[in-house]
């Protein structure tokens, strides 16, 4: 076997790569990509129905709330920004800016103040998986 050439501009030998996927490993690769989609997990919906139903959250509760749905809300505007989605969709687009705005915002520390916030994190949350649903962005598996 001859030594590596040595490649234009360097004074090491460079081996030429070998391709880790025959064309048909690509294509087979390709296909299940393709056919992904990501799925919304039960502890989404959990905490949306936490924020969202008759109950209340207690002042030593809403700050794990507020995490929480500000984790799931920066996942489904990746997710949405990933997909570009919300250059499709304009409500997408429109829950994505509110998304944004809202985890950004401070929790405000007057407890009735908080609630108020992290039930518009809930709304929006909800709209937005509604919506990233409806285009084919995600699946509803629980």
């Amino acid at each position: 076997m001859a030594p590596p050439a040595l490649a234009p501009g360097w004074d090491h030998p460079v081996r030429a790569a070998s391709p880790p996927f025959t064309p048909d490993g690509l294509r087979k690769v390709l296909e299940k990509i393709q056919r992904w989609a990501p799925y919304v997990d039960g502890s989404l919906l959990d905490d949306i129905a936490a924020i969202l139903d008759d109950y209340t959250p207690g002042e030593d509760e809403v700050e794990e709330h507020a995490d929480r749905l500000r984790r799931h809300l920066m996942r489904l505007v990746n997710l949405a920004t990933t997909a570009r989605v919300d250059e499709r969709d304009a409500r997408v687009a429109l829950l994505v800016g509110q998304a944004r705005s809202i985890c950004s915002a401070e929790l405000p520390g007057d407890h009735r103040r908080a609630v108020g916030h992290i039930r518009r994190m809930a709304w929006t949350l909800n709209e937005l998986l509604e919506h990233l649903v409806e285009n084919q962005c995600l699946t509803e598996e629980t």
